[in-house]
């Protein structure tokens, strides 16, 4: 009985362990992005406006890469029937 509770607590201690690395990483994460949010706030307009640009091309690409990936499956489905 003495080695179960012994083995509980050395399992206890390991995952605490395993859960404040993870905090501190996620905390370090939550740190940088705040700090890059910060940066961006510093940019003049124009660059503003080049990123959020930049942005907005590329998620048209990814939207017209999902299209044609859609359009592929209609037609391999039609040609299956």
């Amino acid at each position: 009985m003495a080695n179960f509770f012994k083995k509980a607590f050395e399992d206890m201690k390991e995952s605490a362990k395993a859960q404040h690395e993870v905090d501190k990483a996620q905390f370090e994460a939550v740190k940088a992005e705040s700090k890059a949010q910060w940066e961006e706030a510093k940019m003049s307009p124009a660059a503003r406006q080049a990123k959020m640009q930049e942005e907005r091309e590329k998620q048209i690409a990814e939207a017209n890469a999902r299209k044609a990936s859609a359009e592929a499956r209609i037609q391999a489905a039609k040609s299956g029937k």
